[in-house]
């Protein structure tokens, strides 16, 4: 027979199983690869990305985000890669160390790189119509939005 206390338990447990698979679904749902909009992006004056795309693959508590990027007027594509565990890792981009680390914080992935005391975060968050925001947040510039359609 069941005390009245452990009504309450029972109750929730299922609410909490249930919200925990929906949050482990929304990470997943930011994995694939993903081309940008430049029309439907905001660059803040920043050089506009004429193509690009960004992968997201999450698995195991393992984060692996390429960013392959054409900038207006300039020659070649930028292109770099992150790849986590959560912790905080050094990585290289062209030729210079700084320390990345990526989470979820919520339903964003959340990635703050860090190089000579200067930190920019990027922010991934899913849309309610199956397109992907990328907010990116550098001191003394404009913050960046863009707008990625799964590819």
């Amino acid at each position: 027979m069941l005390r009245r206390a452990t009504y309450p338990i029972l109750f929730c447990l299922p609410v909490l199983l249930l919200a925990n698979t929906l949050f482990a679904s929304q990470k997943h749902d930011l994995n694939g690869t993903w081309r940008v909009v430049p029309t439907r992006s905001q660059f803040g004056g920043e050089p506009v990305i004429q193509t690009g795309t960004v992968t997201i693959a999450d698995r195991e508590h393992n984060i692996y985000i390429s960013r392959n990027y054409d900038f207006d007027g300039e020659s070649g594509v930028v292109s770099y890669q992150t790849s986590t565990d959560g912790r905080e890792n050094s990585s290289i981009h062209e030729g210079k160390a700084f320390k990345t680390k990526a989470k979820f914080e919520g339903g964003d992935l959340v990635v703050r790189s860090s190089q000579d005391n200067i930190t920019t975060t990027e922010r991934y968050h899913l849309n309610p119509d199956g397109t992907m925001s990328l907010t990116v947040d550098r001191p003394g510039h404009h913050t960046l939005v863009l707008l990625f359609e799964r590819q």
